[in-house]
């Protein structure tokens, strides 16, 4: 596996996997966890070779304490990433992607709008902005994203397509531990006792999916799953709703193809989750 730190040195290398064929893109903040391992074994089913990034990107980073909070692991996760089979990964300073004097932003109206855009304003032209000049660096065929952030998967589909960049961007579903929880790099930071009552999120998503699936009025059913999380001590829940898949357009009854998206607080830790219905 190739590691490149300069970014002089990652052109020609990019540019060598693609002569030899197809070639997939995996930016990550790193923390790895087997949930991002699922990206890089999805990637090599659909490409001769996967390049991974691994970058803590401050752009997406609303409060400034989160941002250094984030967990840094390279040595672990460059040595899971080869194991993974990985062919190269690129490690970017700050300065490699907003040099002095760096003035451009990418901002995605309309699906970037609610949710986690209104309670982390900035955060999705900061993804935008960071995948955006990523994808252009690497031209991969195809890049793929997890679909636990549901709503950063929709904005990087609307912003390649808006743009014209021919990159086929793949959702890879979420990866759970055995009890369901989603796996997180921010599951670290909860306690014994807010782990057991953090079930409560995937456990109210899967009930009203299924409520939704067989009819139950919307509102009540949200309601009903906004309840279970206040019980588990979530405090403040964020926002727990039934979208547009696509749009992430609120909808108060069933139609089309349609997601239950969630996101509170359990103790210090915000966790987010989504389930399809």
């Amino acid at each position: 596996m190739q590691i490149i730190r300069d970014v002089q040195q990652l052109e020609n290398a990019t540019e060598a996997l693609r002569r030899r064929g197809s070639l997939a893109l995996v930016p990550t903040m790193g923390a790895l966890h087997p949930g991002h391992l699922s990206l890089i074994a999805e990637g090599l089913k659909r490409a001769d070779a996967v390049a991974a990034t691994i970058f803590v990107n401050p752009l997406q980073f609303n409060d400034p304490g989160d941002l250094d909070r984030y967990p840094r692991t390279e040595d672990a996760d460059l040595a899971a990433l080869e194991q993974a089979g990985c062919a190269l990964v690129w490690l970017p300073a700050p300065q490699d992607l907003y040099p002095e004097g760096f003035a451009t932003t990418v901002s995605v109206a309309g699906v970037s709008d609610r949710w986690e855009g209104e309670h982390r304003p900035g955060h999705f032209a900061g993804v935008a902005t960071v995948v955006a000049k990523l994808l252009i660096a690497f031209r991969p065929g195809v890049a793929l994203f997890g679909e636990k952030d549901w709503q950063q998967l929709a904005v990087i589909r609307r912003m390649v397509a808006d743009l014209g960049l021919g990159i086929d961007i793949v959702g890879v579903p979420t990866v759970r531990q055995e009890d369901g929880l989603a796996l997180s790099s921010r599951n670290v930071h909860l306690s014994a006792q807010e782990r057991a009552n953090a079930l409560a999120l995937p456990q109210a998503l899967t009930d009203a999916a299924q409520s939704i699936r067989a009819g139950a009025d919307v509102p009540v059913t949200l309601a009903a799953a906004k309840a279970k999380l206040a019980d588990a001590g979530f405090d403040p829940i964020d926002y727990l709703a039934l979208v547009d898949a696509a749009t992430l357009e609120p909808l108060d009854a069933a139609r089309g193809d349609m997601r239950l998206i969630a996101a509170a607080v359990i103790g210090k830790t915000r966790l987010i989750d989504n389930m399809p219905v």
